[in-house]
């Protein structure tokens, strides 16, 4: 299976863009897969310059309804007319985000988009095929990332929570072996994994995604100790982790330092190579 990070907080080459987003593209014994689409249409500037042709992809799936993981669906629509797209049934929902002065800015979808046949809205479990299914309904029981705090859902004119109902994960099966994939984990990452050992009834043998170590808005990192603790549960699950985006540099390093070989950093314009 071949992995390339077409937009991420950082990039491994001063050609290639980053910003505050994620897009990954993913190839499978079966599918050419788009996982997420970045903040705008900086993904598929890079994917030209990296030589990925997004014609090509025959699906796509939006972890959740923020514009960091969906800003470039229009820009997706306009270059691919065939691929189907996968989200969550509570995607296109508003979503908002605490800002300095007290402002809530609106952080999810275009609305615009709809009405749109090649949106497939999913529940809390869906089997794409064989190979390929998505899963959300996460409980978030312990160590949730403390960011969620900053993040509303809007009900007419009243502002709550985000619950993170509309936040799905992405499972891969092949020759024996699982890829989970995660956007932002804002149910938590260990909460994530806990699910899919549920789900599954075994543990990811590789993980990729940002865990949401830190807060965009307020520019914090998790507190240290709950870093540390959390690197140490990933640890004990013996998978293969590549993190990114909203994990943060700091928190990182946290992890690296718990978890050495078994945790990467993953860039703009990376390539990974994962023996499924």
């Amino acid at each position: 299976m071949k992995l390339m990070v077409l937009s991420e907080n950082t990039t491994s080459s001063e050609k290639l863009g980053s910003e505050h987003g994620l897009s990954l593209y993913i190839e499978t014994e079966t599918h050419k897969i788009l996982f997420d689409t970045g903040a705008s249409g900086l993904f598929a500037e890079n994917a030209k310059k990296l030589g990925v042709d997004l014609t090509m992809v025959d699906l796509a799936v939006i972890s959740h309804g923020h514009y960091d993981h969906g800003g470039g669906l229009k820009t997706f629509l306009g270059i691919n007319n065939h691929a189907k797209i996968y989200l969550h049934q509570k995607a296109f929902e508003p979503y908002y985000a605490n800002r300095p002065g007290g402002v809530k800015a609106y952080i999810g979808l275009d609305e615009s988009l709809l009405p749109n046949k090649r949106f497939v809205f999913c529940g809390d479990h869906f089997v794409i095929d064989h190979g390929l299914e998505l899963f959300s309904g996460v409980v978030p029981k312990r160590f949730v990332p403390s960011g969620n705090a900053d993040l509303f859902m809007k009900d007419g004119d009243v502002f709550a929570q985000d619950n993170f109902a509309h936040e799905q994960n992405l499972i891969i099966s092949e020759n024996g072996k699982t890829l989970l994939v995660a956007g932002c984990a804002h149910n938590g990452i260990i909460n994530i994994i806990d699910h899919f050992k549920v789900e599954k009834g075994c543990l990811p043998d590789y993980v990729i995604g940002g865990f949401h170590l830190y807060n965009h808005g307020t520019k914090q990192n998790e507190a240290p100790n709950i870093v540390d603790e959390i690197g140490d549960l990933m640890l004990e699950t013996h998978s293969q982790y590549y993190t990114c985006h909203c994990t943060g540099i700091e928190s990182y390093n946290r992890l690296k330092a718990v978890m050495g070989e078994n945790v990467e950093y993953i860039s703009t314009g990376e390539h990974l190579k994962i023996y499924m």
